[in-house]
């Protein structure tokens, strides 16, 4: 079987490194390279654009964006520039957002949102002329001025049941949001994605089904296991019980320690409290990502591989460095290893 890999940046640095980690990402060997949507930070699209020009053979998307930010039309129009931009290398990943709180938004009906959403997207996509009068998103007879000349993936990404069984109807690429993987977690998974696929009348293998993971890669294992240990008391707290067993004083522990950490979990200029990482050992780290030299990180995944999923989308990881472009570059770097293992 040929799996894909994708590969997701978060833009914490200059639009210039950003361009300069997707050509280091295509060149590692990544069949996808997602952009992070992140209210406040640089756009997403305008880095995906920018990538774009600068790359050969990659796709470019987001991962993820979301569907309050931007109309519906407002998207579309986005992709089809991309698909020009990057002759027919465009996709699109979608999920219900984060950090738009500073917005006002709480998420509203997300999967209606999401639904409306992606269905006038997927039209004005396909060159049709659309009127839709939903209960989210309205559009008047209005058509692409050029629309796409290649068709454009769509990739649904979530942790939630009715936005997997969304993306069993809608989707080309349905992500697993959870991080901590286990065969009865993504045999669930399946099942949602499977009833959506029927109410549609799609057959669930034409989906292709892959786990988000967490990344982090170093010859220098220790320190890459350090620089995620913030990620994994984030997750831990997002899955509360449906993440891996911790002992419930501990459990607590960290999530104390938590809510004293400041800044993105992705960001390097983040907060990490010092107890945070004394309580959170090794194992905890790797229930949560992907971590340590490439040939780790690839036995790591092949064991993913092995639950059925049709490849691996990666949420790079940068190694605590000077910046967020070192750190990362040093996890593509290895990652480049790590491919090279999975691929023979």
């Amino acid at each position: 079987m040929t799996y894909t890999f994708e590969a997701e940046i978060s833009p914490g640095m200059s639009p210039n490194e950003a361009v300069a980690l997707a050509q280091i990402a295509e060149d590692a060997g990544f069949d996808r390279l997602g952009i992070s949507c992140v209210a406040l930070w640089h756009d997403t699209y305008q880095l995906q654009a920018l990538a774009a020009a600068n790359t050969k053979r990659i796709r470019i998307g987001s991962m993820v964006t979301n569907p309050y930010t931007r109309h519906a039309a407002v998207h579309a129009a986005a992709l089809a520039t991309l698909d020009e931009i990057s002759g027919g290398r465009a996709f699109c990943g979608m999920g219900v957002g984060a950090g738009l709180e500073a917005f006002g938004i709480s998420y509203p009906k997300p999967v209606r949102t999401l639904r409306e959403t992606i269905s006038v997207m997927r039209r004005l996509l396909a060159g049709e002329t659309v009127t839709f009068e939903g209960e989210i998103v309205t559009l008047k007879d209005a058509s692409l001025n050029r629309p796409p000349r290649h068709p454009v993936p769509i990739a649904i990404g979530t942790r939630s049941e009715k936005v997997m069984q969304l993306a069993g109807e809608f989707a080309d690429i349905a992500l697993v949001g959870a991080r901590h993987h286990t065969a009865e977690l993504v045999a669930q998974y399946r099942k949602w994605l499977a009833e959506g696929a029927a109410r549609s009348g799609r057959s669930v293998d034409a989906i292709e089904l892959m786990p988000r993971i967490t990344l982090c890669i170093s010859h220098d294992e220790s320190r890459a296991i350090a620089s995620v240990k913030r990620y994994a008391a984030h997750y831990l707290d997002i899955f509360g019980a449906g993440g891996p067993p911790v002992e419930p004083a501990r459990r607590e522990a960290i999530l104390r320690t938590l809510k004293d950490a400041r800044g993105w979990y992705f960001d390097l200029d983040r907060y990490d409290p010092p107890q945070m990482l004394e309580l959170i050992d090794d194992d905890l780290v790797r229930a949560f990502a992907v971590v340590g030299t490439p040939a780790q990180c690839a036995a790591q995944i092949r064991a993913l591989l092995q639950l059925g999923f049709h490849g691996v989308s990666c949420n790079l990881a940068p190694v605590n460095r000077d910046s967020n472009y070192l750190g990362l570059r040093e996890t593509l770097e290895g990652a480049a290893e790590m491919l090279a293992l999975l691929r023979t």
